[in-house]
């Protein structure tokens, strides 16, 4: 019935385009000029009761922003990123893997998303941000609230991250807060809090989410019977799995044309957000091996959009990539014959942007724990 493209509704109310088709995405994501991120204009008329209101409106963040503003906030940003030592990241991981693994490895069972993947992710960028025990606490009890619904949570969570802001400015260390702090485009403190909002927020978030999808096709693929060990196939291999077919965020990527734009015969209307499907864009048939010289061959080229594409992909891929690699390696080093529980079928969460499931249960044979649990 339809293209390229698709009308939705993302809530009551909220109308939108759904991009699914891989070339008109990566020509919209390659148009910053004719599909901004800057939602400002749609938030005039917006309703702010709406459950996608926070995803979707303007922040002063490298997001939600277009033209010089996005410039300035995404150079601080991949600064921050480009001056983070690789090895130091890997160090993050196995550190936070040591101590979570080590809490529940001699019970024989864990939610691998709530005992492992999120709150390993939470560790790692904290450690990374410059955050200390204390506020990297607080932060992860606020962000936990956030999810639950908690209403004033996100102010809270925002006031927790401004005095961390305003203390790493009166005492600057060595890591991605203060680098945020210390470049040369001087953001302010509000400025500062809403970049590493950023890095914190959606970052951890998808981060675990795809630790959790991957070890879901790792534990129920054949490909990966008897685990990442014993498959035809290596973590790296079931990670690109996942991004091109089970997705963390399967709908993002979201545009707001100033003006009306004709995209395959269809005009999108102005001030509307275009959104672009990641999880549809790469099952396109385009991205198939076929005989076609024009075909676009999945394996080995990454020509899926789970990262994004064009000024706005996501700059802490290389990091995020780490981070679930080392965690899914971690977790298979010290549980070989982790497994499902029987009859065990995965709950997914609801929500249009995000592909997670609600609980990652999982059974192993019951040991001493291999590394001390945390205190």
């Amino acid at each position: 019935m339809y293209g390229s493209i698709a009308p939705v509704w993302l809530a009551p109310d909220v109308a939108a385009t759904l991009v699914v088709e891989w070339r008109a995405a990566v020509r919209i994501l390659n148009d910053p000029e004719h599909f901004p991120a800057d939602p400002t204009r749609w938030e005039k008329t917006a309703r702010a009761d709406s459950p996608v209101f926070e995803v979707l409106r303007g922040r002063r963040n490298a997001l939600r922003c277009a033209g010089v503003e996005h410039s300035r906030y995404r150079a601080t940003i991949k600064a921050a990123l480009a001056e983070t030592d690789r090895f130091k990241v890997e160090q993050a991981v196995e550190r936070a893997a040591e101590s979570l693994i080590g809490e529940f490895h001699a019970a024989g069972s864990a939610d691998l998303r709530a005992q492992y993947a999120l709150p390993l992710t939470v560790r790692v960028m904290c450690e990374l941000l410059g955050l200390t025990t204390r506020q990297a606490h607080q932060v992860w009890a606020e962000m936990a609230a956030m999810m639950d619904g908690v209403p004033e949570a996100g102010e809270r969570f925002g006031a927790a991250l401004y005095e961390a802001v305003t203390s790493k400015r009166a005492h600057p260390a060595q890591d991605m807060m203060s680098r945020l702090i210390q470049h040369e485009h001087g953001l302010d403190d509000i400025e500062v809090v809403e970049q590493t909002a950023l890095l914190l927020g959606p970052g951890t978030e998808t981060t675990c989410n795809l630790i959790t999808n991957a070890v879901l096709i790792a534990l129920t693929d054949e490909r990966f019977a008897g685990g990442l060990h014993g498959g035809s196939l290596v973590t790296r291999d079931a990670i690109d799995e996942v991004l091109f077919t089970d997705t963390p965020l399967p709908n993002f990527c979201i545009t707001y044309p100033r003006q009306p734009q004709l995209i395959d015969d269809v005009w999108l209307p102005a001030d509307e957000p275009v959104v672009i499907s990641m999880a549809a864009c790469n099952s396109d048939p385009a991205l198939e091996p076929t005989r076609d010289f024009d075909a676009i061959d999945r394996w080995g080229n990454r020509s899926h959009l789970s990262w994004g594409a064009g000024p706005h992909a996501c700059p802490a891929q290389d990091i995020a990539g780490i981070i679930v690699q080392r965690a899914i390696d971690q977790l298979f080093d010290v549980l070989p014959d982790l497994r499902l529980p029987p009859d065990e079928v995965p709950r997914w969460r609801l929500g249009p942007f995000h592909r997670a499931v609600v609980a990652l249960p999982v059974v192993f044979p019951p040991a001493p724990a291999v590394f001390p649990a945390s205190p």
